[in-house]
């Protein structure tokens, strides 16, 4: 029955893609290297971004088409259109981050305002679950209403950190929507454990509809890419596997366990731009993907598979663990990656200092 979420969603995405290239080509809305000197691009040809009204046009298409509409659906969607709309201007005008940074805040506060927030979380420590339901504030508009103040915190940072995490990790040809769509399939199986719930049962379904989208756009962004993620489908990768995460229950330890490459890459690139007096917002050549290509020589194509195979493994351990043993495996994946990034990170100055 999922397959069929999944299934339509993909032909829909495959259906849209050539459209929106035709689209941005005409129009000459194209990501240009000539023109675009920013040492991140490691594409060569021109090529238009615009895989947002892809992944938009085909998860809301198939939710309009197989799913009953409630208020979070709606608040899903109404934050993914401000996401649409936001990722195709960028796409044309090459936004300021903190512009993207803000409309993206906006975006988590439309989803938590809907009644989407984390209302407690596993204890790593012992037994049971830490509850974050308190405090409140009660407040009376039009009817009843109440914030639960941490909840909705947690689940807006929560928001926010993934959709950055996972738009930084899309810098070479079908990187981002394989780990993705992989990723949220995961999440629609963590969903399928309270299959008697109604409510579970839809998260499973838009979690195969959003993974058939990113799978649909991959045919057309693998290596040679023919159109790129952009803005757009980076910040909508992120946004559906947070608030599909907090959803089905998964939340932080599932999820940052699939996602536990794109996860320490972020952190350290964070990290590494403070220490160097450096805005972490502003783009630069040093994401694991970028090492990968510059100080192993690897290709695109084995880059693109080594992100799948890690969320791919990382997922099937996160079906069989318990919170402790996902956090034992996010801190060896981390692990690996801060060791790699700091060896490439001296193997680089080792070669400047050669030159």
């Amino acid at each position: 029955m999922l397959a069929a979420f999944f299934l339509i969603s993909f032909l829909l995405a495959f259906a849209i893609t050539p459209v929106v290239i035709r689209l941005y080509t005409k129009n000459k809305w194209l990501d240009d290297p000539e023109q675009n000197k920013h040492a991140k691009v490691t594409h060569s040809q021109p090529v238009p971004r615009g895989g947002g009204l892809v992944i938009y046009g085909a998860v809301v298409l198939s939710a309009v088409m197989l799913l009953p509409f409630d208020k979070h659906l709606i608040g899903i969607l109404l934050g993914a259109t401000l996401l649409t709309v936001v990722g195709t201007l960028d796409d044309i005008y090459d936004l300021n981050p903190k512009i993207r940074l803000a409309t993206g805040l906006l975006a988590a506060l439309i989803v938590v305002g809907s009644g989407i927030g984390i209302a407690y979380v596993t204890n790593p420590f012992g037994l049971g679950v830490i509850h974050l339901d308190q405090p409140r504030i009660t407040f009376d508009f039009f009817g009843p209403h109440s914030i639960w103040v941490l909840s909705d915190i947690l689940a807006l940072f929560f928001i926010l950190w993934n959709m950055n995490i996972v738009n930084w990790s899309k810098g070479v040809d079908g990187q981002m929507p394989g780990f993705v769509a992989i990723a949220l399939a995961f999440i629609g199986l963590l969903a399928l454990r309270f299959v008697n719930d109604p409510a579970q049962l839809e998260t499973a379904q838009l979690a195969f509809i959003a993974s058939g989208a990113f799978a649909g756009f991959l045919l057309w962004n693998f290596y040679p890419q023919r159109i790129m993620a952009g803005y757009g489908a980076g910040s909508l990768a992120g946004y559906f596997l947070a608030v599909l995460a907090i959803l089905s229950g998964a939340k932080f330890a599932t999820t940052v366990m699939v996602l536990a490459v794109p996860t320490a890459d972020a952190v350290f690139t964070i990290a590494r731009r403070i220490i160097a007096g450096k805005s972490p917002l502003w783009g630069d050549r040093g994401h694991l993907h970028h090492k990968l290509l510059d100080e192993l020589g690897w290709g695109r194509k084995r880059i693109a598979v080594f992100y799948w195979l890690t969320s791919f493994s990382l997922g099937v351990l996160s079906l069989v663990l318990d919170t402790r043993g996902k956090i034992l495996a996010i801190v060896a994946a981390s692990g690996g990656v801060f060791a790699f990034l700091v060896w490439a990170k001296l193997h680089y100055l080792k070669r400047q200092r050669a030159v």
